[in-house]
C-alpha cells in the first residue's frame, strides 16, 4: 500500500432475507456513489473462500464488500457518505474495517452517527478533529522563518 494513503473495508450487512446478489447489487451502488468522491479506487473484495466445484477459475467476489482506497484526509467524507447512503438503503449495518479498527454504521439517529464517526476518526492517529480549522494566516506562527524574510 501507498504511503499517506488509508485502505478501507466495507461490509454490507443485509437484512435476514437478502441474497448475496442484492447485496452485490446494493455494493455496486455504494461503489458508484464512493466513486463520485475524490477517492483513489473502489473495488469489490475477493472472497477468502473456495469456489463451489464445478465452478471455473479464478477469484470469487465476496458479495458486498468493497475496498476503498483513500486518502487519509477523504476517511471522513467516506465515512459520511456511508452513513448517509445507509439510511435510504435496505441493509442493517455498514461495518468500515481500518488498519484493524472497526465501526460499524447503522441506524443510528444522525447525531449520534456523527459522534460514532468522530470518536473513531479522532483516536486514530493523523486524524484532525472535526472542528479543527486553520489558523489566519496573518496570526500563524512557525518555527521555519518565511522564505521571502530569510535575508532579513
Amino acid at each position: 500500500m501507498k504511503t499517506g494513503v488509508s485502505r478501507l473495508t466495507l461490509d454490507l450487512a443485509g437484512a435476514s432475507d437478502a441474497d448475496a446478489e442484492e447485496l452485490q447489487s446494493l455494493g455496486g451502488q455504494l461503489r458508484r456513489a464512493l466513486l463520485e468522491l475524490d477517492v483513489e479506487d473502489v473495488q469489490f473484495a475477493r472472497s477468502a473462500a473456495a469456489a463451489p466445484e464445478g465452478a471455473k477459475p479464478g477469484e470469487a467476489i465476496a458479495a458486498g464488500v468493497l475496498v476503498v482506497t483513500a486518502a487519509p484526509l477523504l476517511v471522513r467524507q467516506v465515512l459520511q457518505l456511508v452513513d448517509t447512503w445507509l439510511r435510504h438503503r435496505p441493509l442493517r449495518s455498514v461495518t468500515v474495517e481500518i488498519d484493524g479498527d472497526t465501526i460499524e454504521l447503522g441506524h443510528a439517529s444522525a447525531e449520534d452517527q456523527r459522534r460514532l464517526i468522530d470518536a473513531f476518526r479522532g483516536h486514530r492517529p493523523g486524524a484532525r478533529p472535526a472542528d479543527t480549522h486553520r489558523p489566519d494566516p496573518g496570526r500563524c506562527r512557525s518555527r521555519h522563518p518565511h522564505p521571502a524574510r530569510r535575508g532579513e
